[in-house]
């Protein structure tokens, strides 16, 4: 199944003092850069969702896709973004894979553990799942999905999760290793620093 990539980065960082979490670094490098290194290998083409100046990520290679709009419609903007982006390339891939940038340990198969649950439900959403709750910004979407996300969004809907309920879906989980729950995500400077214990105790 080919597949296209897109990071999710267009938070507002609000408890990060309103600092970039693309640009945070941890171990020596950005989030979003060890989100391209994570992700990129995963699929055949990737983008990175954010707003404002593409230029402040130096990411080459790497398109940079705004939300459609400034409704501040969270993750599922630049999922709908994403979408539209991978249904215009030349070689047109089945699917997207989305994943957060804050969340540094997402695992390296991520993409084709969610392509395979997919395969078994044609025009499905594969959502990944761990300890019992479900990672909505990481998962896979059909592009057919497309419009009715945009009619989603134009009704005032918000909740990823309640989309993905709302159609056909599987989960897929991934379990915890000794170090980490796959989906730690870095909301808050406790958590870069709980990160950066990780990766010491990883090392």
């Amino acid at each position: 199944m080919p597949l296209a990539g897109v990071i999710l980065a267009g938070g507002r960082s609000s408890r990060m003092d309103g600092r970039d979490k693309a640009l945070l670094s941890l171990g020596g490098a950005t989030l979003v850069a060890r989100a391209v290194r994570r992700l990129g290998p995963q699929v055949s083409r990737l983008a990175l969702s954010a707003n404002g100046d593409a230029a402040r990520f130096g990411l080459a290679g790497i398109d940079v896709i705004a939300d459609a709009d400034d409704s501040r419609s969270g993750p599922l903007a630049g999922i709908l973004a994403g979408l539209r982006w991978a249904a215009a390339l030349d070689a047109r891939p089945d699917a997207l894979v989305s994943a957060a940038v804050d969340t540094p340990f997402f695992p390296p198969d991520l993409a084709a553990r969610l392509a395979g649950a997919a395969a078994r439900v044609p025009g499905a959403v594969a959502v990944a799942a761990s300890a019992g709750a479900r990672h909505p910004t990481f998962a896979l979407w059909p592009l057919a999905v497309a419009d009715a996300l945009a009619g989603y969004l134009a009704q005032g809907g918000r909740r990823a999760g309640a989309f993905i309920e709302a159609r056909p879906h599987v989960a897929v989980d991934f379990p915890a290793t000794g170090a980490c729950d796959p989906f730690f995500n870095v909301n808050t400077p406790a958590d870069l620093a709980e990160a950066e214990a990780i990766l010491r105790r990883t090392a």
